[in-house]
């Protein structure tokens, strides 16, 4: 049987709908959820525009060239990543094995933000919304919402109530366990029949939040304080490149808005016909990611300057009212030229001009009224999506329509990631072993069964703290140790050099050279040097996590307890476990082999003609015969 015979898993597309059903899910994949919460973030935190072009250098000379690595990986052996890196080199099938380990740890948590955003959907349909206002007990405001905001209370009170730290366990959540379930079984749906039903499901899941994103930016621009939010989001803080840890968080966030390393990137590019251009699919994939992060950053921050803008005037019309009061004032000469039949006429500009000229001499208590500050509530993680967002969407006209609207986009955005995290899962497995390989149905709803039945440990009372530590720790790590393992794989113990001919045979042209001092010198040097700072930044400042404080009403950092911080190093150590369990494996069967053919043939040694042509790392063969 011919090499080609092989390692075909499957008939080639023949047609263009088959062409594009093999390449939509790595788009589908590569626009999640983070797009929206994580990048809007992490722009904001980092100095805006300064942050956007670090962004863009890195995504240039590291993202794209490993993104390019990991799809002709895929296209050329056919196989997921257990069965590519296995083909290269017996030693390395570790790899393999700890991808799929990282994208169940991810599938994990990432199913319980889709079953927050199944709780907000669902309580989307009333007017007012439920997070509009804050609830009362016999006409006394209560006052862990009244000490914090409606939004923040009914996230932290009414969607997870949610203990005051990790210690502290409580009960499941019920309304959490029954969308956790229905986010299971949507999946389920979505992927049982494999990726020709996923990609159909993807159709919509990718699309869908463009049309969402136009329709808000649109909405968001019209909207008082947009401009303000936008020039906020590209004003330049230059001087933050000096900061390491600015350049690991844009590196970081690269990693992950391509999927680098989850050996889902691999699974789909291997259904790519063989002469599929995937140095196209590279670039076109990566400009679409881009392209999404900055309108989806754009519509947040306008929404959020929309949301800053009301607040702050709020606050220039209740201190403007206090200004009318004549006994409120100790010097009459301090009172401004304002309306004050009209508070809310004032402009902000105005204000803080009388402001700054008299803030040695203030009357009262009146205050400061800042926009700035304002846009930097509420912008962190989750916490964008479920609190600052909503609190926008009430002061939207129509406010039910646009919160179903946005949190239905959530629901899409996340479906699309977790159908790429759920391939990295099972197409290696399938392909590892024949048996699951038979039983596909059964494997997609066995896998989904186990995954919820772990997920119920996120849905306790505390579920969030162990969602934030997931996300923090269970994969950062283990997948930047895994992406330095395939580059060094690939460009050292393969061969640059030979990869490239490889892809010039499959491609039919030779990519440019340079991709082989990227993969070799700067991708690995780049992807070393993260690793470092990763684990010194984790030795440096102790762990901590953000808890709700249900007393003082607000949040606080506080520190892993022990046993935390044990769970999170034996999470790191679990997803990389099989690299090294591979490694042993591979060199105790490789004796095993050669001493029972030693004893059989009186110690003469048989040269096997099954081995595979990159099993041997210090031969000249190439790819399959597929490829060229």
């Amino acid at each position: 049987m011919s090499l080609r015979s092989q390692m075909e898993k499957q008939p080639l597309p023949t047609d263009d709908d088959d062409k594009v059903e093999a390449a939509e899910p790595e788009v589908g994949f590569s626009v999640g959820l983070g797009n929206v919460w994580r990048f809007p973030y992490l722009c904001h935190q980092n100095g805006g525009g300064a942050f956007l072009l670090l962004y863009i250098l890195l995504m240039l000379i590291v993202g794209i060239p490993l993104f390019f690595l990991e799809l002709a990986a895929g296209q050329a052996i056919r196989q997921g990543s257990i069965g590519v890196w296995k083909y290269i080199s017996p030693k390395l099938s570790g790899i393999g094995y700890s991808s799929c380990v990282v994208c169940f740890f991810v599938a994990l948590y990432y199913n319980v933000i889709l079953a927050w955003s199944l709780y907000y959907f669902g309580n989307s349909f009333q007017y007012p919304l439920p997070w509009e206002q804050c609830p009362e007990l016999g006409n006394i405001t209560v006052k862990e919402c009244k000490s914090s905001s409606p939004t923040s209370y009914f996230w932290y009170r009414k969607a997870l109530d949610v203990t005051d730290s990790i210690d502290e366990m409580g009960s499941f959540n019920v309304y959490i366990v029954g969308c956790l379930l229905l986010a299971w079984t949507i999946v389920c749906l979505g992927m049982f029949k494999g990726i020709k039903s996923s990609v159909k499901v993807m159709y919509f899941s990718s699309i869908f939040p463009y049309v969402v994103l136009i329709c808000f930016l649109i909405r968001g621009l019209l909207q008082d304080g947009a401009s303000e939010g936008i020039a906020y989001m590209f004003y330049p803080k230059l001087e933050i490149w000096a900061d390491v840890q600015v350049w690991r968080q844009a590196a970081t966030q690269v990693f992950f808005a391509l999927g680098l390393g989850f050996g889902s990137i691999i699974a789909y590019s291997s259904y790519n016909p063989k002469n599929n251009n995937c140095h196209r699919d590279a670039f076109t994939v990566s400009f679409i990611n881009f392209l999404t992060s900055v309108l989806a950053t754009l519509v947040v921050f306008a929404v959020l300057g929309f949301r800053a803008k009301k607040t702050v005037m709020a606050c220039v019309s209740s201190n403007v009212q206090k200004l009318s009061e004549h006994s409120c004032v100790l010097d009459t000469h301090l009172l401004p030229t304002f309306n004050y039949s009209d508070p809310g006429s004032v402009a902000l500009e105005d204000y803080t001009r009388w402001l700054e000229q008299n803030e040695h001499q203030l009357p009262c208590n009146i205050t400061a009224c800042d926009l700035e500050k304002e846009m930097q509530k509420g912008v962190e993680g989750t916490g964008l999506a479920f609190i600052a967002f909503t609190e926008a969407m009430t002061l939207l006209p129509g406010s039910p329509f646009w919160s179903a609207l946005f949190f239905l986009m959530l629901l899409n955005l996340g479906l699309s990631t977790m159908f790429g995290t759920m391939e990295g899962i099972l197409a290696p497995l399938r392909d590892r072993f024949k048996c699951l390989s038979k039983n596909k149905t059964k494997l997609t709803i066995g896998s989904c069964i186990i995954g919820f039945l772990i997920g119920l440990l996120f849905t306790q009372r505390c579920g969030n703290y162990f969602v934030t530590m997931f996300d923090d720790y269970s994969a950062t790590l283990p997948l930047i140790i895994v992406v330095v393992f395939e580059t060094f794989s690939v460009s050292w113990l393969y061969g640059a050099d030979r990869f490239l001919d490889d892809i010039e045979g499959m491609l039919g042209w030779r990519p440019p050279v340079i991709y082989k001092y990227l993969w070799k010198y700067v991708c690995l040097l780049a992807m070393l040097g993260l690793l470092g700072a990763t684990i010194i930044g984790m030795f440096i400042k102790t762990p901590t996590y953000m808890a709700w404080n249900q007393e003082t009403a607000s949040e606080d950092h506080l520190p892993y307890p022990g046993w935390a911080l044990a769970v999170l190093s034996l999470l790191i150590i679990f997803a990389m476990l099989p690299v090294p369990v591979g490694l042993v494996h591979s060199v105790v069967w490789d004796r095993r082999r050669r001493t029972h053919r030693d004893t059989e043939t009186g110690h003469y040694s048989i040269v096997s003609t099954d081995e595979t042509p990159m099993s041997e790392l210090d031969n000249g063969n190439a790819f399959p015969a597929s490829v060229s």
